[in-house]
């Protein structure tokens, strides 16, 4: 899991885990030893309604092109649903007369066609107090050195406990980019310029739910503020407004975003209660005791 810190403000916000991604997705912090579920992202059962309704497509006759193809079982028949339901668990799972594990998104189809997040990279930018804000979807040949330098500033290690070789942070990204898309790894840039690193992911389908009431598509935010000369200065609570806008704009069936900030991390917790997030719950997580903060779909223009 992914960090779940939202010091946007005061540094890093992770929440997380998407299994195989994603520090305690929602802005992960934690002891430094590596009891992080950054690999746990992926390994909760996917809900028996979504399930259903993939099987569904899957063997509609009268869809179009995006249907899902069913799963094709050793010699080519198609796997009955209830096998493919069974082989769900742990992200990657057995199949039945497989020997090696299979991903969730082998199962299930192409990426395109399990759109757990609604395309993040497709959404458009939003205006600010302070600028135009865009989410650019990670690209690793391309991110990986600035992402990896914020990852090794103290501030932001001290949650996201990613400091190191380029190569931690390259692991931990490519966990979430060769997932099933329930985790998505994003930079945050204002006007132009990366600021900011998030993670947008389905806190239902993550380790994260075991610990809260999670409904079906609750939406987790992880963000980290890059630049020390960034934070402290009120960044944090407008960004992760904008982004929680952006999750219940583009997401109709969400109706709550959530996070789990470290309790020790005050300044992410005081730039979630400014972003209109809510104070729900303690929580004892594998690597932290973390805050639950929501922001409710019908309070977003209250709060």
């Amino acid at each position: 899991m992914p960090p779940t810190d939202a010091s946007a403000d005061a540094g890093p916000v992770p929440v997380h885990p998407v299994p195989p991604a994603h520090s305690d997705h929602s802005g992960r912090s934690g002891p430094a030893e590596d009891t992080r579920d950054c690999e746990d992202t992926l390994d909760l059962r996917l809900p028996a309604d979504l399930l259903a309704l993939l099987s569904q497509k899957a063997t509609a006759p009268d869809q179009g092109s995006g249907d899902l193809p069913a799963p094709a079982a050793p010699g080519g028949a198609a796997a009955p649903a209830h096998d493919r339901a069974a082989t769900l668990d742990d992200d990657r799972s057995a199949v039945p007369g497989h020997d090696r594990p299979v991903a969730v998104h082998d199962q299930l189809g192409p990426l395109d066609t399990l759109d757990l997040l609604d395309q993040p990279a497709g959404w458009a930018p939003t205006e600010t107090p302070v600028g135009t804000f865009r989410l650019v979807p990670v690209d690793i040949a391309r991110d990986l050195p600035v992402i990896s330098r914020w990852m090794n500033d103290p501030a932001v290690a001290a949650f996201w406990q990613l400091a190191g070789s380029s190569a931690r942070t390259e692991d931990h990204l490519r966990a979430q980019l060769a997932g099933d898309g329930r985790s998505v790894p994003c930079l945050g840039s204002l006007d132009g310029t990366p600021m900011s690193y998030w993670e947008i992911y389905r806190a239902d389908l993550d380790p994260l739910a075991r610990h809260y009431p999670a409904r079906p598509h609750d939406t987790g935010l992880h963000v980290l503020i890059g630049e020390a000369a960034d934070r402290g200065r009120g960044l944090g609570s407008v960004l992760l407004r904008a982004v929680a806008d952006l999750v219940l704009d583009h997401r109709p069936a969400c109706a709550r975003v959530v996070a789990e900030p470290d309790l020790r991390n005050t300044p992410s917790l005081a730039a979630f209660l400014g972003a209109g997030f809510r104070y729900a719950a303690e929580l004892d997580l594998p690597a932290k005791r973390a805050a639950l903060m929501i922001r409710d779909r019908p309070l977003r223009h209250l709060m």
